[in-house]
């Protein structure tokens, strides 16, 4: 798939999941709403969603390792519409996010207009884009 459909499809769906490297260097996923910015980065956000902590791990991973794999796909009965995109980077924790980081998930989830994610943000600037599409 070429990167430019990687990039639209990525950007066009609501979920995606969040591949941090823990403590002992295995892997952790998590699902995530998120957002793409330009051509090479992404951004994911600590909001206002039920969490036991607002300490998540996956901060602490990201400090750690920086690391990270972030994975869309698409499932139908249909297997012919199967696909996925997934890029690798190299992500960043920024404590107190700004305008320019919360705005494009507020664009893309109507529930962040009414109450933007108020917590760190997660950005990632993609190194690689990969992904498979069955009507190729």
């Amino acid at each position: 798939m070429e990167q430019s459909e990687c990039r639209w499809r990525l950007a066009a769906e609501p979920v995606a999941t969040l591949v941090t490297i823990d403590e002992r260097a295995n892997p952790h996923a998590v699902p995530v709403c998120f957002a793409v910015l330009g051509k090479d980065r992404l951004v994911t956000a600590v909001d206002h969603k039920p969490k036991r902590t607002t300490a998540l791990r996956r901060l602490d991973h990201v400090r750690a390792h920086p690391e990270v794999c972030v994975l869309a796909h698409h499932y139908e009965d249909d297997w012919g519409a199967l696909w996925w995109v997934r890029v690798d980077g190299d992500a960043v924790v920024v404590d107190e996010p700004g305008v320019d980081l919360v705005a494009p998930l507020a664009a893309k989830y109507p529930a962040y207009t009414e109450r933007p994610p108020a917590g760190p943000a997660i950005v990632v600037t993609i190194r690689r884009w990969s992904g498979w599409s069955a009507r190729d």
